[in-house]
């Protein structure tokens, strides 16, 4: 491994960070170009059909965490073979889960429109939507771990050049298909399919010198027992994790929706502001992934302490910069997002929770980061567990007081509890190292 330094964390964690920047711009344009068709269904379907989806694929995003975690250490500990061979497991992890999601796409749809119930002309326009867009679920879900992969071996430029790639096909096609040739809401369905199909045969060319030394197609390297019991250990306790995250959010947004309705319109505005700030340190957290897995493969204690302490130093000032940023233009920010009074005066009334945000969870970020490259999915389940628990109590004890305070008050301690705990659990991963 060379020297872990600042400018190598940038040379990572910079292309992610813009790659993030550009995911809310394809839902914009996604929007804005169905909203030329003059009715309100059209906007309603597109919306519920990519929300349906989003949580279909979300549940397989511990792909591309566990990818990146496994090959990071493979590279460190120089094992070119087993590189290419997580590549082909994840792969048929990904394709698979994607036909196993077309084969029950009659259930899932049911389930969903059950759970989400429109009007008979949204569902029927949000049906046919997701009767095409279904069909990239094999792309979809094998990218997560094409992207894994990629930025275990610090390729994030790739990983950038692929989203740019896909999102600026989809507007292209977008205005093509549907302003141009008037196919309405299949168009938009079409124009995603191809480019995320699209996107995972440029994916496959960044990644082809994998392809090339025959390591991938070994079946007794790919299925070797030991390696894919690990690979099922680490993304089962990676997706348990990631369900009661998901789970804790939910709620807080559930709850909120109790305080009424300008309560609730406030908290749907601040979080929107909270998932930039979560995209936006993204990247040094992916940085923490792939520098800490290396130095762990390479069974150096000590690099993996400073890849720690470098990228944690960036999350930090990224961080602080964040919260600078949102305590001078929030309350502008918040003007540009609602038009009703009662939600601006409210929103601002929240929004040091918001400001505060960054600096409270920037240690359960990284530390999420740490755990991943090093594989410490067990210690990283088990402080969520704790983590939530803390979050429930602190739910029952602070909202029927406090109100919404009390609410965002919940949340912050969900963070902060779970950055103590993994924190209390981070000597095992240098510990691990020394092995």
């Amino acid at each position: 491994m060379t020297d872990i330094n600042h400018r190598r964390v940038l040379r990572i964690a910079l292309p992610i960070v813009i790659s993030n920047a550009t995911v809310p711009i394809l839902g914009a344009v996604d929007t804005g170009v169905v909203g030329q068709l003059g009715a309100a269904a059209p906007i309603g379907a597109v919306g519920l059909g990519a929300v349906i989806l989003a949580s279909l694929y979300w549940v397989f995003g511990f792909l591309r965490m566990g990818t990146t975690g496994l090959v990071a250490q493979a590279k460190g500990a120089g094992d070119h073979a087993e590189i290419a061979a997580n590549l082909s497991r994840a792969l048929l992890i990904g394709g698979g889960a994607g036909l196993a999601i077309i084969l029950a796409q009659l259930p899932l749809f049911a389930a969903a429109f059950y759970l989400s119930p429109a009007s008979a002309e949204v569902e029927s326009l949000a049906h046919s939507y997701l009767s095409i867009r279904i069909w990239g679920a094999p792309a979809t879900i094998s990218m997560y771990a094409l992207t894994g992969w990629l930025i275990a071996l610090e390729r994030t430029r790739a990983v950038l050049l692929v989203q740019v790639w896909m999102n600026g096909l989809n507007i292209a096609l977008d205005l093509w298909f549907v302003l141009g040739l008037g196919w309405g809401v299949p168009g938009v369905a079409i124009a995603t399919l191809i480019s995320e199909w699209s996107g995972l045969a440029l994916a496959l060319w960044l990644a082809r010198d994998a392809l090339q030394g025959g390591h991938w197609r070994r079946a007794a390297l790919v299925f070797d027992r030991a390696r894919l019991v690990l690979m099922a250990r680490v993304n089962s306790d990676i997706m348990i994790r990631s369900v009661l995250l998901q789970a804790a959010f939910t709620s807080f947004l559930f709850l909120g929706a109790g305080l009424g309705d300008t309560t609730l319109a406030a908290n749907q505005v601040l979080v929107q502001f909270l998932s930039i700030i979560a995209f936006s340190l993204d990247g040094f957290a992916f940085a923490a992934e792939t520098l800490t897995g290396q130095a762990l493969g390479a069974r150096r204690p000590t690099t993996l302490r400073r890849a720690a302490i470098v990228t944690s130093e960036w999350g930090v000032g990224g961080a602080v910069l964040l919260a600078l940023f949102f305590w001078l233009v929030g309350p502008a920010l918040i003007d540009t997002m609602a038009t009703a009074p009662e939600v601006r005066e409210t929103a601002r009334v929240y929004l040091p929770w918001l400001i505060a945000s960054p600096l409270i969870g920037i240690a359960s970020w990284m530390f999420d980061g740490i755990f991943i490259g090093t594989t410490l999915s067990r210690e990283m389940r088990n402080a969520m567990l704790a983590s939530v628990a803390i979050y429930v109590a602190a739910v029952a004890v602070l909202l029927p007081t406090f109100g919404n305070h009390g609410l965002w008050a919940a949340l912050m301690i969900l963070n902060a509890a779970r950055g103590l705990t993994m924190a209390a659990f981070y000597p095992r991963a240098e510990a691990r190292a020394r092995a």
